[in-house]
């Protein structure tokens, strides 16, 4: 039900010390890095960058499968850059974030921004739910 079969997949792939990995790894941290998050913050002088963190939860469909729409975490993963999700609003009773990222070692900013933002809104709501023992 829930696309097994993409980690059996990637399980059959070659380890991390082969070439085309390699090769692949250092085209994904020059798109990311240098021809991405870098080269925006440069261009437009940018403290971080905010996006929605993913969308909204929905619910689960055996049939059809899932309705993800996509999310913003992939970029700043795929650099080995700092990101932070902060919560940021509601869908249908359901907590929505959004993320802060930025380039390297730029952790000590993306905290302060988020912290100022938590501050500012306070969108963080305690769960009303009986957790689960």
């Amino acid at each position: 039900w829930f696309g097994q079969e993409i980690f059996e997949l990637a399980n059959e792939k070659g380890g991390l010390d082969e070439e085309e990995y390699r090769e692949a790894r250092e085209k994904c941290r020059l798109l990311s890095r240098d021809e991405g998050i870098d080269k925006i913050m440069d261009e437009h002088s940018l403290d971080a960058l905010v996006a929605p963190t993913t969308s909204p939860a929905w619910a689960t469909d055996l049939v059809n499968g899932d309705h993800y729409l996509g999310g913003s975490s992939m970029l700043a993963a795929v650099s080995g850059y700092p990101n932070i999700t902060v919560p940021a609003g509601f869908a249908h009773g359901l907590p929505v974030g959004i993320s802060l990222f930025g380039r390297s070692l730029s952790e000590n900013t993306l905290i302060r921004i988020a912290a100022a933002f938590e501050k500012q809104t306070k969108m963080r709501k305690t769960p009303d739910h009986t957790p689960f023992i």
